[in-house]
């Protein structure tokens, strides 16, 4: 019943915002800061509750033969449906052509595209901090998980005494966190109202922006719409069907306060309270299952974020009259996996990650502009995509394990 109401409480929040936005612009700072202050609320949760939940379900597992199995599931399901996502999104990229006559009159900047550069080798080798104070003090979301199934893996290796302490610990830790969490859960409507009245105003002020969005890109928006659109709605409730042996309209319907609240926030690891809580209660996903799969999924596994980089490179390809033969498309396909893997849940990440992409087959960073002015939109609709997968591997890897679901 709760949920219920909080899901109605989201949506008369999106219909004010919307009307805040475009009919109150000069006084959209009057709410702007309950979306900061919401933001700020997650993003205080996320750290502490990845540490504890990764920790409590690695020693909740067991054992190494356990985990390792998990393991390979949970990494097996995350690179095929982000490789089924890429070849969706070359398809449909390849059908429209949205690039084919584009004008390349407008040039914008992006931030961050010198630091983005840098290698999957130098990524793998970061999962490993020197420092993990410093890695907690940053954010560094795989450093983190690498440390945390670490230390939780070990705990399972000493005398039964600290065992038993720890174990207990950390599951009550992450108790806690949860509590707090459902604190910060309670004020996702208002949250939501000022995110998205903010995001509204700035479109609405940029007449320019608009025209883009209208003209010149809107049969690349199309294009990455589609392709994510056919992905979340065909490809994965497909496979939690057929492999998951479960419904997907029951758990989309269980799933509706996390998504809504990823397409506000544009962050799946903000999001990531509200989805571990909505696979946990409403589609009966066991702690052990979601407090190991869905952190993970959310720092690595980017269905929506890989789709976009791969539409993104060869739209951009395409605007520039680059041919893209069956090699360099190849080569799009793998770097927009490895580029998806790296990239932060956090707003715009997949804008800088496509810094990557593009060196990779050559293409200039300047192409990236071209897009700039639609991405938030975008980055809206992505995100969601990717929460809806990491929630649907959890339904998938749970259902493996022999759990009964309510869905």
């Amino acid at each position: 019943m709760l949920k219920l109401k909080l899901h109605w409480q989201i949506l008369i929040a999106f219909a004010a915002a919307i009307f805040y936005g475009v009919f109150l612009t000069e006084y959209v700072h009057y709410v702007s800061w309950m979306g900061d202050v919401f933001l700020k609320g997650l993003k205080m949760v996320i750290i502490p509750l990845i540490l504890s939940s990764i920790i409590s379900g690695v020693t909740n597992i067991g054992n190494a033969e356990n985990l390792g199995r998990l393991g390979i599931k949970t990494m097996a399901y995350y690179l095929s449906t982000s490789m089924f996502a890429i070849i969706t999104g070359l398809f449909f990229v390849n059908i429209f052509q949205p690039g084919v006559g584009a004008d390349l009159g407008f040039t914008k900047s992006v931030e961050g595209l010198s630091t983005a550069k840098e290698s999957f080798g130098d990524t793998l080798m970061n999962i490993i901090p020197t420092n993990i104070f410093e890695s907690f003090a940053n954010a560094e979301m795989l450093s983190i998980i690498f440390f945390a199934i670490l230390f939780g893996f070990f705990i399972t290796r000493v005398d039964d005494k600290p065992k038993t302490f720890l174990t207990e610990l950390f599951n009550g830790a992450f108790d806690v966190m949860m509590k707090i969490t459902m604190l910060v859960i309670k004020f996702t409507p208002l949250g939501i109202l000022g995110i998205v009245a903010k995001v509204i105003a700035e479109q609405a002020g940029d007449s320019q922006a608009l025209l883009d969005i209208v003209g010149r890109l809107g049969l690349y928006m199309l294009t990455v719409l589609i392709a994510l659109f056919v992905h979340s709605v065909i490809t994965l409730p497909a496979i939690v069907k057929i492999i998951g042996r479960s419904n997907p309209v029951l758990h989309v319907k269980a799933m509706t306060t996390p998504l809504l609240t990823a397409f506000s926030t544009s962050s799946s690891s903000a999001t990531l309270p509200l989805t571990m809580s909505a696979v946990e209660e409403n589609s009966g996903v066991s702690n052990k299952i979601s407090s190991f799969t869905l952190p993970l999924g959310a720092t690595v596994n980017m269905d929506g974020t890989a789709l976009y980089e791969c539409v993104a490179a060869m739209f951009i390809a395409q605007a520039y009259g680059l041919e893209m033969g069956v090699v360099n498309q190849i080569i799009v396909v793998i770097t927009a996996l490895l580029a998806s893997i790296g990239a932060a849940g956090i707003p715009m990440a997949g804008l800088v990650m496509i810094s990557i992409v593009l060196t990779s087959v050559g293409l200039p960073l300047e192409g990236v502009g071209l897009i700039l002015s639609v991405d938030r939109i975008l980055d809206m609709c992505r995100t969601t995509v990717n929460v809806w997968s990491d929630s649907c591997g959890a339904v998938i890897i749970a259902k493996s394990e022999g759990e009964e679901l309510k869905v």
